[in-house]
């Protein structure tokens, strides 16, 4: 078996990080911010409480809170950011925390421009829930890709290129493709909610990624692979996958305490090799941002895996592909 010769950067699957190098000429890299926002099922609209899994403290770096305006998040970020990439010249301003459509029109108008306006940052990416977005959001988003909305705006790039629009991303938490899990994890919509909007985004041709965890209550080996299929068919662009982190305070921290036996923990052998089964399986012109995420350990009750790091957890990933002689979309191809 020989590696496709279509994956780019020496890689036998797609890097989204290799993807905006080939695209922009340089790295872009993401800022977290936090603009406040809440989310329909913590503020009663659709539920109360959250998600079983979520405290947005674990998720994001310290210099992204609540109370700091956004540029001075942005500003800290670029401080923070300039010691592990010291060569990143541009960014992409990640509005993370909770549902970050959540809002009227003209206040997402507000904070999106406002963000623009920074000379380092070249886009925006905006994690949401499926949920939370509308026509008129889409079509603001998709008018702001295409330069409608900030004429005049421009960046120049390493390259000598010049963007004459921002780079407009937008990431939705669909968590799991079944509906008993997602009603289990009190996420408040189901799958053919996130279909929907990921298509109508996709449609208008905005960037569209989405996030899935794998190991919530209940989901099997076989009901996460079987999924592969169904990510596969959404017009998606990206793809994040993380394990599931038992945060301490979580109402998921509770459940698991009284039913550990309902949730899928793998080593992290076990769970490199369960991510290569699941690339196997995806389309292979999507591209993957993570397969693991990182919560810092005061977060939680035990780090299974120890200290290792997302590059760390990389480097396993291709050596495991490597040994076994496979690659991103090698099933799908075969219709499996």
């Amino acid at each position: 078996m020989h590696k496709p010769m279509e994956f780019p950067d020496g890689k036998r699957y797609n890097t989204f990080v290799g993807y905006y190098r080939r695209r922009y000429g340089e790295r872009l890299q993401k800022l977290v911010l936090d603009a406040g926002f809440t989310c329909p099922n913590r503020d009663g609209k659709v539920g109360r409480g959250g998600c079983t899994f979520c405290d947005n403290a674990a998720f994001h770096p310290g210099y992204s809170i609540p109370g700091k305006s956004l540029a001075e998040q942005i500003e800290e970020g670029i401080v923070f950011h300039r010691v592990r990439y010291p060569r990143a010249a541009h960014y992409l301003a990640y509005f993370q925390s909770y549902s970050n459509t959540y809002a009227d029109l003209e206040t997402l108008r507000g904070l999106y421009c406002s963000v623009l306006g920074h000379p380092s940052v070249v886009g925006i990416v905006i994690g949401t829930r499926p949920d939370c977005v509308d026509g008129a959001k889409l079509d603001f988003l998709a008018d702001l890709a295409r330069g409608a909305v900030l004429p005049g705006w421009r960046r120049c790039l390493k390259d000598g290129s010049v963007l004459t629009s921002p780079v407009v991303v937008v990431e939705y938490g669909i968590e799991s493709c079944h509906d008993k899990t997602l009603a289990r994890i009190n996420r408040g919509h189901d799958f053919e909610c996130a279909c929907r909007a990921v298509r109508q985004t996709a449609e208008r041709g905005i960037d569209t990624g989405a996030h899935f965890i794998l190991g919530l209550p209940g989901e099997t080996p076989e009901m996460l692979l079987d999924q592969c299929s169904l990510i596969s068919a959404l017009p998606l662009r990206s793809v994040k996958f993380h394990q599931l982190q038992i945060v301490r305070g979580t109402r998921i921290e509770k459940e698991f305490e009284a039913a550990p036996e309902d949730f899928l923990r793998l080593g992290l052998d076990e769970y490199v090799g369960f991510a290569v089964s699941i690339l196997e399986r995806l389309r292979p012109d999507l591209f993957i941002e993570r397969i693991a995420g990182e919560v810092p350990p005061r977060f939680v009750k035990q780090t299974p895996w120890g200290l290792v790091r997302n590059a760390d957890i990389l480097h396993l990933l291709d050596a495991k592909l490597e040994e076994l002689d496979t690659y991103q979309g090698r099933l799908y191809a075969q219709g499996l």
